[in-house]
């Protein structure tokens, strides 16, 4: 074995905690890199391969009630290659024993015509082959979506009722199935597997269950390859509109597409900002290290000169320290990622539902953990390296001149009441500016990053509070598929249990000025209303009451909007038109691209009577069961969903998943805290181990001793605590607005809770790296030490 790689076993063998700590930091990096892009990658292959395998379509679009004789014209739509018609329909579902409220989505399969786009795939069970379901007393075979599947343990040979068009008829679950128009499946982009459900049933029964023999209500298109979407959708809209056209979506916007992409870019933003901030601790640790080396073995490096190693062979010899460290934490960031990427892209399967979904490592995503890993380290250390590498034999021999000592600040401020050992401890720190400001930069990074991990569980705390406490205020809302007369209001208030009764009107409309133009739905609430209110980012209630249309100020902004603008209304559903309305206000909504109105003022902006197509219902403790089985007997209403049920079921999901990613991430920085701190000390240690033996010798205590060194870390983590919660608060400033998505905005708020768990972990680490450093100075020779020419 050649003399420089024992020397370097012999290095690595002493310095093996300080090793480990810079490798585990290195593994942070590297594992929170792959564990946020293999998910990514795993979600968007299983996404391609689908949406290839299944002919997702390009455009969507939705009408009342159109012939089917109208699929001719509309494949002659300037792009379209073609086109595939259907019936859906949403309908209350029923489960023995449930007292809750479910929602279904029938969705009409030809059996003698099969689907050229959006193809089903079985899961489990069979595909459809039922003949007499016309019958009104036959039971109606159906595929489920896996997702209300698995939340609700149905299998083949389930039976469920639904009232389709006022009539119960029982459904009988004969397979479990995949469909790319809902992979994500949840009621208006919520996640509610439990409460949403969507059924494939035969065309022919749905057809004739809702009268639309030879009709259609939906319609799926393919582009031809190239073909610009803008002209298929301005000329299909064209087409539709005399038969109730509604919207012509592209991809993009379809709910499933759009909730799926939206996580993907989410997760692209924690996988490149993360890993950063701990390679870049890992770089300034092996910088700390390698200097330090450099600096105690100036000996050895001339010695190895004067025997006639090169330049390059000794700074190749450090250079194989960091390489080997820095490949430690690369294989154990590997391991480390691939874990939790399997155990990410788990809580993904149970929000987006493919036929095949496994987690992969591509491997140009390990090549290039590994060049980042290694280009980082390298560039943190070769300063370091070239120092030992310029070292001529002569002055390596000599030792390295005495640090030139000053007053301190508090000196030079007059106070002198400080004792020699806090004096000690600060003039070390200010004969090294630069390491000490790193070192409390450091420690700030990993408070920041347990600020950041916590963040999310009070975002999402105050998102619910905003929307289903203080924005909903009812316990039940339920709505029809067409506008009904209010007077339904009057019904639904006379109901056993009811208290209050307010009524909306949504309206499907694209929202437009100049050349720009966004879909959404326009809200008619109360002028002012009780029990469904609009809240804003600061929570306070915006009144609609003469205010007009009033918009989100992202909805705003993309459009080029201000309050007094006129704004462009095309009404997508009903009588299509067009409208212009003045800006009236805009408001910092937390969800979505949202438009409002009062609803009296939106009934006669639409020249129509008193119309409704929602409900909000508060009702006594204990009643909604009752409430809600009444409510059956209105068949008008399409369908319910209970507040309570919903809250619980994303509080279910979001609550765990949140613990998940706090505790990786509290971990993540207690790895670096540790990092940080113990090579700091470990140094010290090492380069003021004489001043310390000396100071045993002339009869201080080893608690004094210790304070003297230790002080230094305390300093340093003190300093760290306000620092990094500023920086906690500035990343998450950061995150949230990269984040930001036309679905979501994370309010920036963090509690102190969340604080006060940053700095108790980031101490905790600091007391146990504490213990450790204080039983290495208990454990110092005096001797040995005092014979050292240091």
């Amino acid at each position: 074995m050649r003399i420089l790689n024992r020397k370097l076993l012999r290095d690595l063998r002493r310095m093996w905690s300080q090793a480990l700590t810079i490798a585990l930091v290195v593994a942070s990096g590297v594992g929170g890199f792959i564990t946020s892009l293999s998910a990514v990658d795993s979600l968007e292959l299983a996404r391609d391969r689908f949406y290839a395998s299944a002919r997702f379509a390009d455009l969507f679009a939705g009408v009342r009630n159109a012939p089917l004789a109208l699929a001719a014209r509309l494949r002659e739509a300037p792009g379209v290659a073609d086109v595939q018609t259907g019936i859906e329909q949403v309908v209350r579902i029923e489960i023995g024993g449930v007292s809750e409220p479910l929602i279904g989505q029938l969705i009409g399969v030809d059996r003698r015509q099969p689907p050229r786009m959006n193809l089903l795939s079985v899961a489990a069970g069979r595909p459809l082959r039922q003949d007499g379901a016309l019958r009104a007393d036959a039971e109606i075979e159906a595929l489920v979506s896996e997702a209300f599947a698995q939340a609700r343990a149905l299998r083949p040979g389930a039976r469920l009722r639904a009232l389709i068009n006022g009539k119960q008829r029982t459904l009988l679950v004969v397979g479990i199935a995949h469909s790319p128009e809902f992979i994500f499946a949840g009621l208006w982009g919520m996640p509610d597997a439990r409460g949403f459900g969507v059924f494939w049933v035969e065309r022919e029964v749905l057809a004739a269950a809702y009268d639309m023999e030879g009709a259609f209500n939906r319609a799926a298109f393919r582009l031809a390859p190239g073909a610009p979407a803008q002209p298929a959708m301005a000329a299909i809209g064209a087409a539709i509109a005399a038969y109730g056209g509604r919207e012509v979506i592209a991809r993009a916007d379809q709910v499933s597409h759009a909730m799926l992409d939206n996580e993907i870019a989410q997760q692209r933003v924690m996988g490149s900002i993360l890993p950063a901030i701990f390679l870049g601790v890992a770089a300034f640790l092996l910088n700390v290290v390698v200097a330090r080396m450099v600096a105690t073995q100036r000996e050895q490096i001339a010695t190895l000169k004067a025997l006639g190693y090169a330049n390059a062979a000794i700074g190749a010899h450090y250079l194989k320290f960091v390489l080997l460290v820095v490949g430690a934490g690369l294989l154990l960031g590997i391991l480390a990622g691939k874990q939790l990427g399997y155990l990410l892209t788990r809580l993904y399967a149970e929000s987006f539902h493919f036929p095949t979904f496994e987690h992969r490592i591509a491997p140009g995503l390990l090549v290039l953990s590994a060049a980042i890993a290694i280009v980082t380290a390298c560039a943190g250390t070769l300063h370091a390296i070239a120092a030992s590498a310029r070292l001529a034999p002569a002055e390596a021999m000599r030792a390295p001149a005495p640090a030139h000592f000053r007053r301190t600040l508090l000196e030079r401020l007059g106070i002198a009441t400080a004792g020699p050992a806090l004096r000690m401890t600060l003039r070390n720190m200010d004969r090294r500016p630069g390491r000490t400001v790193l070192a409390i930069a450091g420690v700030a990074a990993a408070v920041a990053i347990v600020i950041m991990g916590n963040f999310f569980r009070d975002a999402i705390a105050v998102v619910i509070d905003n929307q289903f406490t203080l924005g909903l205020r009812g316990d039940i809302v339920m709505w029809s598929t067409d506008p009904l007369d209010d007077s339904v209001r009057l019904a639904l208030a006379r109901l056993p249990g009811v208290r209050r009764v307010e009524s909306l009107r949504y309206v499907s409309v694209a929202i437009g000025n100049a050349q720009r133009s966004e879909r959404t739905i326009l809200r008619g609430y109360a002028a002012r209303p009780e029990l469904y209110r609009v809240i804003d980012m600061a929570q306070r209630e915006t009144l609609l009451d003469g205010r007009g249309l009033v918009l989100t100020d992202r909805l705003a902004d993309k459009l080029g909007l201000r309050p007094g603008d006129l704004v462009r209304i095309e009404v997508r559903e009903g009588r299509q038109r067009t409208l212009l309305v003045p800006l009236g206000a805009t408001v910092d909504d937390m969800l979505g691209l949202n438009a409002y109105m009062e609803r009296r003022a939106l009934n006669r902006l639409l020249s129509e009577g008193d119309l409704s197509t929602g409900f909000v219902l508060s009702v006594d403790p204990g009643a909604q069961a009752r409430v809600l089985e009444a409510s059956k007997a209105m068949p008008r209403l399409a369908g319910a969903w209970s507040k309570h049920t919903m809250l619980a079921n994303m509080e279910a999901i979001t609550a765990r998943n949140v613990r998940i990613m706090s505790g990786i991430l509290t971990t993540f920085a207690a790895i670096i805290a540790v990092g940080v701190v113990y090579n700091n000390a470990r140094i010290a240690l090492s380069e003021r181990a004489w001043e310390l033996a000396s100071l045993r010798v002339l009869g201080f205590t080893r608690a004094e001793v210790s304070a003297m060194l230790l002080g230094e870390m305390a300093i340093v983590i003190a300093l760290a605590l306000p620092l990094g919660m500023l920086l906690g608060r500035g990343l998450v400033g950061l995150i949230a607005e990269l984040m930001k998505s036309d679905q979501l905005h994370f309010p920036l708020v963090i509690q102190a809770s969340t604080y006060a768990w940053a700095a108790l972990a980031v101490l905790a680490t600091g007391v146990a790296s504490a213990l450790v450093v204080r039983r290495h100075i208990d454990n110092l020779k005096l001797v040995d030490v005092l014979k050292t020419r240091e």
